[in-house]
């Protein structure tokens, strides 16, 4: 004779299932790579951050592939991984402003934050103004895309180096061995990066935001302005007849648009002209994490830049 229980009861016991439920969830979710693990804030300082480890300690990235960190939230499951983070790699809040409260709630001496290091502070260049309407708006002092400039990934490399070498002494080999090799490919690929460059460098452009100075400077492109510095904001009137009005002399060959944001103000801009429009990838969507992805990005990134400029007009 099957047994009737009272309601309050089963109700308990429900409730009791739920959070059993939820606990092995959560305890599920913390052991995914619960050991210790990099963490880089964008895929491309995950890629620097790859090959100084290599061999050593699993790399993971917070900001999934076709988000942008001018907008991104930061989910429950992002913030159980930096919590368990060995080390995390950022740029600083003026990039990744959707870490900036797990980042400071990290011991010091298990986060990097490159844009405070003292070997790239020299480094960094002045962020554009840019003009809304009659008034301008700026978007922090400094460019921060720091991952575009070949001289701040290797600072970066060695800071990743040092941290993990008083972390794990005993790999020391090992990441002398990783660090020598990066800057061996970097030197390698910079020269092959440059001679795809060299037939394109005088074409000018128009990219969407204000992203890519380092990389522009390096290789002496010529860059004739972008359409915003913030992606969140739409540019005005004034910065648009000013871009349409160039575009119509035929001054430039190309407008980039950015896998994040395809916004239709750059085709309607576009249109009736003879530009070309292509497509950059500042963050190396699809880029698999290993000890050559850097490298990899930066000639995807030379490819992207030839692949446009390099069409007759």
């Amino acid at each position: 004779m099957p047994v009737s229980y009272p309601a309050v009861f089963l109700r308990a016991v429900g409730r009791t299932c739920r959070f059993v439920g939820l606990g092995a969830a959560l305890g599920m979710a913390a052991g995914i790579n619960a050991q210790a693990a990099i963490v880089a804030s964008l895929r491309p300082l995950g890629f620097i951050a790859a090959a100084v480890a290599d061999g050593v300690m699993p790399v993971e990235v917070v900001l999934p592939d076709g988000a942008s960190p001018h907008d991104y939230a930061l989910r429950p499951m992002d913030a159980l991984r930096l919590k368990r983070a060995d080390v995390l790699v950022w740029v600083g809040p003026e990039m990744e402003a959707f870490l900036s409260r797990s980042a400071a709630s990290l011991p010091a001496a298990r986060r990097i934050t490159l844009a405070n290091l003292p070997s790239v502070k020299p480094l960094l260049q002045k962020a554009g103004e840019e003009v809304h309407e009659n008034h301008g708006h700026h978007h922090g002092e400094y460019n921060m895309h720091l991952w575009l400039s070949l001289t701040i990934a290797r600072r970066t490399a060695e800071a990743i180096h040092d941290r993990l070498l008083e972390l794990i002494p005993e790999k020391r080999q090992q990441l002398d061995d990783n660090l020598r090799i990066f800057n061996a490919v970097l030197t390698k690929n910079d020269k092959n990066i440059a001679t795809m460059l060299a037939p394109v460098r005088a074409k000018g452009y128009y990219v969407f935001h204000d992203a890519y100075g380092y990389f522009e400077t390096y290789y002496g492109l010529t860059p004739l302005g972008y359409f915003t510095i913030n992606p969140e904001i739409q540019p005005g009137a004034q910065a648009l007849h000013k871009i349409k009005t160039q575009l119509v002399e035929q001054k430039a060959t190309c407008i980039f648009a950015e896998p994040q944001f395809r916004p239709a103000v750059i085709n309607a801009v576009a249109h009736g002209t003879s530009v070309h429009i292509g497509t950059l990838d500042t963050l190396g969507m699809g880029i698999a994490l290993d000890k050559g992805s850097y490298a990899r990005f930066l000639s995807q990134l030379a490819n992207q830049y030839v692949s446009c400029l390099g069409k007759n007009t």
